[in-house]
């Protein structure tokens, strides 16, 4: 399986080549929950504070400003610290 990535502050054209400004949002408030992914999904984070614990042991951590690409399959924890709202787009 392949890792999360985190590109912290991508530049504004990569977001603009990947069209994630303009894909839906979604919030949540701090909790835990398990999640797994069926396909990929891209996300732009605007506000909060986010550790993903993958069920191999990988984790990373990520906040404003950050381009994360988590792959198709993975299974992981989500713990959001602050109140999280980011653009997703899946596939």
């Amino acid at each position: 399986m392949s890792k999360i990535t985190v590109d912290h502050h991508p530049s504004q054209a990569k977001l603009e080549s990947l069209g994630i400004l303009h894909c839906p949002t979604w919030s949540k408030e701090p909790s835990t929950f398990p999640w797994t992914y069926s396909e990929q999904e891209t996300a732009y984070v605007l506000e909060g504070e986010v550790t993903v614990t993958a069920d191999n042991g990988e984790s990373v951590s990520f906040g404003p400003g950050d381009l994360v690409i988590f792959p198709s399959g993975l299974k992981c924890i989500w713990h959001v610290k602050k109140a999280l709202k980011k653009h997703y787009k899946f596939g």
